[in-house]
């Protein structure tokens, strides 16, 4: 079988077993709840693009999606025995802050042979909030011709000074494939990024609402029982 969506060097077996560690072990200590998976197309170029708050993300959607799917991931994880394991299931180093295009490129040769590819355009992690969408996400779909799908996540960070919760909620929302514009230049790879930031500050909203009435159905349900 061909690796053709995953970057040279990977191997496709170890990329489903990284996926069924993601669908089978990186879920076991949460209640995760996953919403309009249906959305994600299975085939064709997709740069997928989520908040990111924790390192959870990342393995917890690698095992969600019914598709391979090559993460940019930080360089300071390509490490000893973990470094290899990522390497060979496909992801991608990237060094947050250096003007370095190899991986880049790397993710572009993926898109161009129909792959996904999985970015956090914060760059680093936050507090699962957008306030700032690095030009990465936007400069792959549009180098690319593929299309932007964003994910919104919930549950994952823990705040400071917090103990471990007992099997917390997880609810991952999935958007709408959305087209960027194509306006050439610097000010239209800025428009596209700025799309980014509103694509997923939109669903976010979307998934904050969603979680609000679904703990009330549940509290309802508590006390009917």
């Amino acid at each position: 079988m061909s690796a053709g969506d995953l970057p040279e060097g990977a191997s496709w077996r170890l990329h489903r077993v990284g996926r069924w560690i993601g669908k089978t072990f990186v879920r076991l200590p949460y209640r995760l709840r996953v919403h309009h998976l249906d959305r994600v197309p299975r085939t064709g170029p997709l740069v997928l693009v989520a908040n990111h708050s924790s390192l959870l993300e990342a393995p917890l959607l690698f095992g969600i999606l019914p598709r391979n799917v090559v993460f940019l991931v930080k360089h300071e994880l390509f490490r000893g025995p973990l470094g290899w394991f990522l390497r060979r299931i496909g992801q991608i180093p990237v060094r947050r802050g250096e003007p370095d295009r190899t991986p880049l490129l790397a993710a572009v040769r993926v898109l161009r042979a129909d792959g996904l590819v999985g970015v956090f355009p914060e760059g680093t992690r936050g507090d699962g909030e957008v306030s700032n969408a690095q030009h990465g996400a936007a400069w792959l779909a549009r180098t690319s011709g593929a299309r932007l799908l964003p994910v919104a996540c919930r549950g994952t960070h823990r705040p400071a000074g917090q103990g471990r919760r007992l099997l917390p909620r997880v609810d991952v929302l999935f958007g709408e494939p959305v087209t960027l514009p194509v306006a050439k230049g610097r000010a239209g790879l800025t428009a596209a990024t700025e799309q980014v930031r509103n694509e997923l500050v939109g669903l976010i909203a979307e998934l904050d609402g969603l979680i609000a009435e679904t703990s009330e159905s549940d509290d309802a349900r508590g006390k009917r029982a």
